[in-house]
């Protein structure tokens, strides 16, 4: 290994670039499946919810559904106070409407575009929105309707750059609010920030702004015990379903989504990609499979002389192949080594530069390293069988 470095450099390289490949992908899909299945849909939705909408995100372009669809009645406060009155199932339970707004500082800063939210106050609870600074508004505030606002990290600097936040006042599209609260910060979902924000009471001026007086956005239910988020579901239909007087015959005229549903579209999209890499990794494992296979050969041919003097003096077949594999096993092991530490490098960069997310699994280096110890074996062992069958006689006479 070590007298003929050029080649052993061209076949730790080629082993390199297959398990590279396969580990940045593995690690930036599994943050993707992570990603999606826990912070996105807690940031979205939060976990263990079922939440009542007037018509679902998976709306299909169908002109006849999409027309039927429009003809379901608004969610409505009242729909909401039912749902507390009547739920058996242990839960925090809030509004949610959202609008962009735009926000004015009492000292004229100006903030465009603000996601704004008027909720209920368990939605800091079932969105888990930690706060930073001051405190989230309580259910009594909510009650008597009051002019406050929890506003995001990134609203809170461009509002108020080094100044305290807390205690000072904002306009809301005109209307003046107190600040009683600042979030963490939460990053960004693909890109987008999630720190433009601010939330206020459920009936504030935010909800007369997202929607008709009397209607919210959606109803956001969080089952306190995960096991019981059908049971919810089930029980939510039946409020809904008896409020709005729909005979066993008629469907739904509102939607009841759980955090799955949500994530159902991401189901999809992960079966097929992963399905998909088996088929775009073994490409990669053919070609450099090829490439360590020839420069093995070459390697052989280049030393017949020193095969034959080993077979005369009472080297076996066997002695020979295993020469040979070692030689080759050694390399694409130490080749697999580098390929998983350059793939989780890359994927580590593709995180930090980019808004793909990464997760490292244990499972898939162990896979990386037996993949290039395979790919070895499977790639020197043509010639380490030309190498064994040679005839010691005609080996010694080779030039």
């Amino acid at each position: 290994i070590w007298a003929q470095k050029q080649k052993s450099a061209f076949t730790v390289v080629s082993v390199v670039l297959s398990v590279t490949f396969f580990i940045t992908v593995v690690t930036v899909m599994e943050g993707l499946d992570r990603y999606v299945r826990v912070e996105m849909a807690s940031q979205i939705s939060g976990i263990s919810t079922v939440t009542l909408l007037r018509w679902g995100s998976d709306l299909e372009w169908d002109d006849e559904l999409w027309r039927d669809r429009l003809r379901n009645p608004p969610i409505r406060s009242e729909d909401a106070e039912a749902i507390r009155q009547q739920l058996t199932v242990p839960a925090r339970i809030a509004e949610e409407s959202s609008t962009s707004v735009k926000m004015v500082s009492e000292n004229g800063a100006v903030a465009s575009g603000v996601s704004a939210l008027a909720a209920g106050a368990d939605v800091f609870a079932i969105k888990n929105l930690e706060i930073a600074q001051g405190r989230a508004f309580i259910q009594q505030e909510v009650a008597a309707r009051a002019p406050v606002v929890v506003l995001g990290h990134g609203t809170a600097e461009v509002l108020f750059d080094q100044l305290e936040p807390v205690g000072r006042s904002v306009r809301i599209e005109g209307i003046p609010y107190n600040v009683v609260g600042v979030l963490e910060p939460r990053g960004s979902l693909f890109g987008m920030s999630l720190d433009n924000l601010a939330i206020t009471p459920t009936n504030s001026s935010v909800q007369l702004l997202a929607g008709p007086i009397g209607t919210v956005g959606s109803v956001i239910v969080q089952t306190l015990d995960p096991g019981d988020v059908e049971r919810a579901r089930f029980e939510l239909e039946g409020i809904l379903r008896t409020r709005r007087r729909l005979s066993p015959e008629e469907g739904n005229n509102f939607t009841l989504e759980t955090t799955e549903d949500a994530t159902a579209f991401w189901d999809t999209i992960s079966r097929v990609l992963f399905a998909a890499l088996p088929g775009l990794v073994s490409i990669s494992l053919v070609v450099g499979g090829i490439v360590i296979m020839n420069i093995m050969l070459l390697s052989v041919t280049e030393r017949t002389r020193e095969i034959g003097t080993r077979k005369a003096v009472g080297a076996k077949r066997r002695d020979i192949m295993t020469q040979v594999l070692v030689e080759s096993a050694t390399l694409c092991t130490l080749g697999a080594a580098l390929g998983v530490a350059i793939g989780l490098t890359a994927a580590t960069a593709l995180e930090q530069f980019t808004a793909l997310p990464a997760a490292v699994k244990l499972n898939w280096v162990v896979v990386g390293v037996v993949i290039g110890i395979a790919v070895g074996v499977v790639s020197g062992a043509y010639p380490a069988w030309r190498a064994a069958a040679l005839d010691p006689t005609t080996a010694l006479r080779h030039e």
